[in-house]
């Protein structure tokens, strides 16, 4: 799934978004009011968002469950057209595992709450970014300048599709705090997940494959 130089990097992202996850949720266990960063941060975001009601319903929509699974679906879909079978696993696995993690995992456990309602991690923020961090991994020989042969879609292209991924993503977690759903530490905390859990799955895929690999070369 990763360029062997892109390995290293991930791991250390993945090592990254687990220790804001951890340390958020430690400091945040079982508050009902935002940080000193949300009082500085929310107010900003919903005064220069809040007037933006189309773009922010469209967000609010857009991560919960019906899109989210549609998305999945289409990716899963593309890669298997394509053959690319670990690809296909980890569309099919990590957008499922990051939202299944912040909902019955993250949020019960911190207990964070606003309104009466469990926010942290975000839910919109962790599926968006998963997501996005799928479709980032999937093109992320892009950045290598790499097009397998035949391939139609050539590489600034893709570029453009990873940036508008993450774009995507990153639009509807501020939304998700100018509608004051959410603090942004908790959309913060969200990207996290979703894009740990995409690093863990990927590079969990790769080793494998290289576990299968050498098996198989061993038995040659």
């Amino acid at each position: 799934m990763l360029p062997g130089s892109f390995r290293l990097p991930a791991a250390v992202l993945l090592a990254v978004c687990a220790a804001v996850t951890a340390l958020f949720g430690i400091a945040f266990a079982g508050h009902r009011q935002g940080s000193r960063l949300d009082a500085a941060v929310d107010p900003a975001l919903q005064s220069s968002l809040g007037h933006v009601i189309v773009l922010l319903n469209v967000s609010e929509v857009l991560g919960t469950l019906i899109p989210v699974s549609l998305m999945t679906l289409a990716l899963t879909l593309a890669c298997l057209a394509t053959r690319r079978w670990s690809g296909a696993a980890l569309s099919l696995v990590a957008a499922p595992a990051a939202s299944a993690l912040t909902e019955f995992v993250l949020k019960p456990l911190v207990g964070r709450t606003s309104g009466g309602a469990l926010t942290f991690p975000s839910g919109h923020a962790t599926s968006m970014f998963a997501l996005a961090g799928t479709c980032t991994v999937l093109l992320i020989d892009t950045v290598l300048l790499i097009d397998p042969p035949g391939h139609q879609v050539r590489a600034p292209v893709r570029m453009l599709l990873a940036s508008l991924a993450l774009l995507v993503a990153t639009t509807v977690a501020l939304a998700m705090v100018a509608r004051s759903a959410h603090y942004f530490t908790d959309v913060v905390a969200g990207a996290a997940v979703g894009i740990g859990m995409v690093l863990a799955c990927a590079l969990t895929v790769d080793f494998l494959g290289g576990e299968i690999s050498q098996i198989g070369r061993a038995h040659v």
